[in-house]
This record gives C-alpha cells, structure tokens and sequence, in this order.
C-alpha cells in the first residue's frame, strides 16, 4: 500500500469492474487531456458513502449495468444523462443510493452544478424522484436512466432478497455497531457482511438486477 492511499481491508474491492466515464467539463476546465476518462472504482464509492454495504454496492452495480446498456462499448459522457427514481427521496434507501448514481454520473438533483454560458454542462435536475410510481414490492429500487443525446432509456430495477444470509450475523452486529465486540467479533462481522456486498458487486444472480 503507497502512503497516501486508503487502506481497505477487503481484497476484492481491487477486483470490481471499473466503471469509465468521459466528463466534458474536466476538459474544458483544464482538469484533463481530451480523451481522457475518469476512473471510478468501488472503493471510491465507499469513501463517498463513508462505508461498503447493500446498498453501495447494488448502487455502484445498478449504474454500471444502466450504462453499459445504454452505450456498449462506448465510453458514457457524465453529465449527459438523467435519472428518475421510482418512488421519493425517502422510498427504501432510494436517497444514499441515488448519491453514489449521480457521484458517477454526475446527474444531480437541486443541488447541481447550473452549468457555465447559458447552461452548457448543466447537471441541475438531472436527478430526480417520481413519487408516482413504485418499483416493485420486493425491488430495493428502480431507477431510470435515460441519455440525453438521444433519448435512450433503461430502467433497472435492483433486488436482493434472494441473497442468502448467516445467521450469525444477527448476533455480530450489535456487537460490532455498538463497538463492544471484541476485536475478533468485529472482524468476522465485517467478513459475513461483505459476503453478500461481493455477491452484489460480481456475481451474476439471476433476478437481481433486472433491465427493460
């Protein structure tokens, strides 16, 4: 590990795909050659969240599939999509997991970036919630992803309950929210949780993340 670097103690965070994205405005700022890509890796998912969970991982997942299916092979533009969340802010865990969507694709919600020179790399509003609508009764989330070059849409919905879980996990966790656990306790709490975040992040289950 270099000096400087975050040091994360699960070996397959290196492992996750890397999810690729070309952001105008860095260029056009002077922030990077043209051509060039941000890099965005799991781990800097977790470092935005502030911890790796179900819900990181299933949202760094749910972006990388959306815009693998709407670009292919092609490297997607951040700022250039938008994306509703069925259900509002305060649906499931709709609002953390639409903060690592729009850490990666820079669509925002109110909050956004307007944009230089009349709304040139605008990302306000690009991110919104669509109280209207639910996803499905077992679903974590459902959520839109639509390109604004020329309207392609997908929406992928994520769910999860078919993970299996250890039962020893309900008597670890207390120990190791709360700090009371010993140091053992702790770790082997951290190792059954992310047992299903790796199952998220690089498993195929069938019905997890479901495209249409």
């Amino acid at each position: 590990m270099s000096e400087g670097q975050t040091k994360f103690n699960k070996d397959f965070f290196d492992q996750v795909e890397s999810i690729k994205m070309k952001d105008p405005l860095a260029v056009a700022l002077g922030a990077m050659d043209k051509g060039e890509p941000f890099v965005y890796r799991y781990e800097d998912a977790v470092k935005m969240a502030g911890h790796s969970c179900l819900a990181v991982s299933g949202a760094y997942r749910l972006t990388q599939t959306a815009l693998k299916h709407l670009y292919g092979d092609e490297i997607p533009a951040r700022g250039g999509i938008k994306v509703t969340f069925k259900g509002g802010v305060e649906y499931r865990v709709n609002g953390p997991i639409s903060q690592v969507v729009t850490f990666i694709t820079g669509a925002a919600g109110e909050n956004g970036f307007h944009g230089l020179g009349g709304g040139r790399y605008n990302r306000h509003n690009l991110l919104s919630f669509d109280e209207n609508s639910q996803p499905p009764a077992t679903a974590i989330c459902s959520a839109i992803f639509e390109r604004i070059d020329n309207g392609k849409s997908v929406e992928v919905t994520y769910t999860n309950n078919m993970l299996p879980g250890n039962p020893r996990m309900a008597d670890l966790m207390p120990l190791a929210v709360s700090g009371t656990g010993s140091d053992e306790e702790i770790k082997e709490f951290g190792n059954l949780w992310h047992e299903r975040v790796k199952m998220v992040l690089m498993d195929d289950v069938e019905g997890m993340f479901v495209v249409k």
